[in-house]
């Protein structure tokens, strides 16, 4: 009888602790829902998601969850590739960051319950007077690179002449800018409308550029233009403290609203050799603009950007020359991404439409053709490695190339994979003359030497020398 009521008593116990467990269960998924609706579609609690995700992915240990060998074998393979892509994405590889924002367009469409109501609280599509200008920038060119690809800014500054000289507010002297104002005109003009899955894809662009891209100029980087900086106007931060002392506390208060522009506040772009400010974009803080230059840098692992080593000149996956530099050897942090495009590169791009090109351009194919000593001088911007490449065309088939560099620019073997053609840069221990001597060595019939002067005006030259020098 003791046993029965024993046995009845332990039931008991057994069904109040399964309906407590039940109940709490119940009561957890009704905060998680509570939290999902007022907090979870923001963009900063997606991009904290979809970091942990991505970490989860990562470093789990497929050898405890019990898979098959077969199954096995796949999820290391895909654990691998991610890994790969995540590290390649920074150095500007537009492959793995496609991989990349596919993935995180996956997650938040599958796992994390994104839908066509719920992603305007990330950004407001639906309302567009609470668009911002970057919002409405990123919904203009994500629309133009669905027809344009990366010539979509290109087409957009062609279409709606945003790289003509203009006055602007609050400048006394015209400039080359493009205004948050025209931002909004050409939204207005365009009457874009999008899809689910465009939205989606703006959002994960968004997501990624604060994650593991290059924040505001994440996308505008990889465009076919000239190059892309930051940092180099405005006021930095170091500068504020100093600020309030002299100049009193209203423009200090002016500051602290933004009203003055900040060095993060700087991007810049080279177009067709001019150097046009996006006022309409910013990279929000100076820790954020911290974070791009300490990544925009890093492929191949040229070494560490230090206070001791203040600069960094290095490349990037696609061939861009970048040059970073940081506090204390510059007053601010600042970034230069300097793009070629040697497919395009001839000496009829170089001359465009001036009168009287031709003569012009057979001088310039008898100089080559007559293995004359050339220097190309020039300031930035004005086209000297584009017209070096276009005078490359013309240079014998049978002689071998032999190129000196600050940083490897030209990649001629991706033109020319046949020829006989060799580049050298300087390192930090070998200097451009070393490398001079051993191509001297070489069985070399031209060198081009790219690498800076030691002038009075410090320019960049672009010498073609016969081998015999």
């Amino acid at each position: 009888m003791f046993n029965i009521i024993l046995g009845i008593a332990v039931i008991l116990l057994m069904g109040i602790a399964i309906w407590y467990y039940i109940n709490s269960k119940k009561n957890a998924t009704v905060e998680k829902k509570v939290d999902i609706d007022e907090q979870t579609y923001t963009l900063n609690k997606m991009i904290e998601y979809v970091k942990k995700r991505l970490d989860e992915i990562t470093k789990i240990n497929l050898y405890d969850i019990g898979l098959s060998e077969e199954e096995l074998k796949r999820r290391k393979n895909k654990k691998y590739e991610l890994k790969k892509a995540l590290k390649g994405c920074t150095y500007g590889d537009v492959n793995d960051k496609k991989y990349v924002k596919e993935l995180i367009y996956d997650l938040l469409a599958k796992e994390y319950g994104v839908d066509e109501i719920n992603i305007s609280t990330a950004i407001p599509f639906d309302t567009p007077s609470l668009l911002t200008a970057q919002d409405r920038f990123d919904i203009i060119l994500y629309t133009y690179k669905k027809e344009f690809g990366y010539e979509a800014l290109s087409e957009i500054i062609k279409k709606y002449n945003l790289d003509e000289f203009k006055y602007v507010q609050g400048e006394t002297k015209p400039c080359y800018v493009i205004t948050e104002e025209e931002i909004n005109s050409i939204y207005d003009k365009e009457k874009i409308e999008l899809s689910f899955s465009d939205k989606l894809n703006i959002v994960v662009q968004r997501i990624y550029q604060k994650y593991k891209g290059y924040s505001s100029i994440d996308e505008v980087r990889d465009m076919n233009i000239d190059g892309v900086s930051g940092g180099v106007s405005g006021l930095p931060e170091s500068f504020i403290s100093q600020v309030a002392q002299t100049d009193g506390a209203d423009y200090l208060t002016q500051i602290q609203e933004h009203k003055v522009q900040r060095a993060c506040d700087s991007i810049w772009i080279m177009y067709h050799g001019k150097s046009i400010r996006l006022g309409f974009l910013s990279f929000g803080s100076e820790a954020e603009l911290k974070r791009v230059c300490q990544n925009i840098y890093k492929y191949n692992n040229p070494g560490q950007l230090s206070d001791t080593n203040g600069y960094k000149i290095n490349e990037m996956k696609d061939g861009s020359r970048v040059v970073v530099v940081r506090p204390s050897m510059s007053e601010t942090w600042a970034f230069f991404v300097r793009k070629f495009d040697v497919k395009r590169a001839t000496v009829e791009q170089w001359t465009g439409d001036t009168a009287g090109k031709e003569e012009v351009i057979e001088l310039l194919k008898f100089l080559v053709k007559g293995a004359r000593i050339t220097s190309i001088t020039g300031e930035q911007g004005c086209g000297k490695t584009t017209l070096l490449m276009g005078m490359i065309e013309n240079i014998y088939e049978t002689m071998n190339l032999r190129i000196t560099e600050t940083a490897f620019e030209l990649h001629l073997r991706k033109v020319y994979p046949t020829r006989n053609i060799l580049s050298m840069r300087e390192t930090d221990t070998i200097p451009g003359q070393e490398i001079l001597d051993v191509q001297k060595k070489t069985d070399g019939s031209v060198n081009i030497i790219r690498r800076g002067c030691n002038r009075s005006r410090s320019i960049l030259d672009d010498t073609i020398s016969p081998g015999c020098i």
